[in-house]
């Protein structure tokens, strides 16, 4: 689970890392403008979306220039429109179009991801499933898409490959089985989740009977699916995982799983069309 100190200590090494490779040494086309002209910069944005990504942009400013004054119309989980006002930035007119690029670029794919998010979680807001994000992230900004996630109002499933066990085929294969796997896993991280894949209703059985946590069920069709729900019945928490889309996403839903998850609330996000102007 994301603690706000998590959130912290990403956004200041992402927002360093971001500038180190968009700045450099320097920002020379920057430095054609008087070092004492002050500058007002108003962003909007250029279509309907989830905002996400406040704290990044504030910290983008921070470490470019302190001085400069972010003043948000806007917070992150907000529905906002077309040519709608999200911040002004007032400060150095180097220091707003230095800032500009790499504070914009956090802000637009956070959107998206909180944008893509919110629209799947319209999708089954009738129902009681809850959406749960995967580990296909973009590179270096896991926790920032995970945060984004929660903001159009999905969830997070485990931060990484530490603070929970997902135990996959190949996992079952080199342990020896179901049962050996959920063992050994109690064994090594007693307290630690454990989640296992299975591919059909007689693993399921087998997982259960060796006490798992969630079971995650791997393209079953809807009809298993509710078997796995009755068979269930409470013993465990149920995932479904495995050709979820637009179309499929709500039977899904309906046969009574408990989570379902869905690589595509990070990894099929499009940038928000973000401008930022000097006025």
């Amino acid at each position: 689970m994301l603690t706000d100190q998590d959130l912290k200590d990403t956004i200041t090494q992402s927002v360093a890392i971001a500038l180190s490779e968009d700045i450099g040494d320097g920002d020379i086309t920057a430095r054609l403008i008087p070092a004492e002209q002050p500058g007002h910069a108003r962003v909007i944005s250029r279509e309907r979306a989830v905002i996400c990504g406040q704290d990044w942009v504030n910290e983008v400013f921070r470490q470019v220039d302190p001085n400069v004054e972010i003043i948000w119309h806007v917070s992150d989980e907000t529905l906002v429109k077309s040519d709608q006002l999200l911040f002004e930035a007032r400060g150095s007119a180097r220091s707003l179009l230095t800032a500009e690029r790499a504070a914009l670029n956090f802000l637009q794919t956070l959107s998206g991801t909180a944008t893509v998010s919110r629209h799947y979680a319209d999708l089954v807001k009738d129902t009681g499933v809850r959406l749960l994000d995967t580990r296909k992230t973009l590179p270096g900004l896991r926790k920032a898409q995970k945060y984004a996630v929660t903001c159009g109002g999905c969830f997070n499933h485990r931060i990484g490959l530490f603070d929970a066990f997902l135990i996959k085929e190949n996992h079952i294969l080199a342990c020896g089985g179901i049962a050996a796997a959920i063992e050994t896993a109690r064994a090594n991280e007693p307290g630690k989740p454990v989640e296992i894949e299975v591919e059909n209703l007689a693993q399921l059985d087998e997982a259960l009977a060796a006490g798992a946590d969630i079971v995650m069920l791997d393209n079953f069709s809807l009809e298993d699916m509710r078997t796995a729900v009755k068979t269930t019945a409470g013993r465990a928490k149920l995932e479904a995982s495995g050709g979820v889309n637009e179309e499929t996403l709500k039977g899904i839903a309906e046969t009574g799983v408990d989570y379902i998850s869905i690589g595509a609330l990070t990894k099929h996000c499009q940038a928000v069309d973000l401008s930022m102007r000097l006025v």
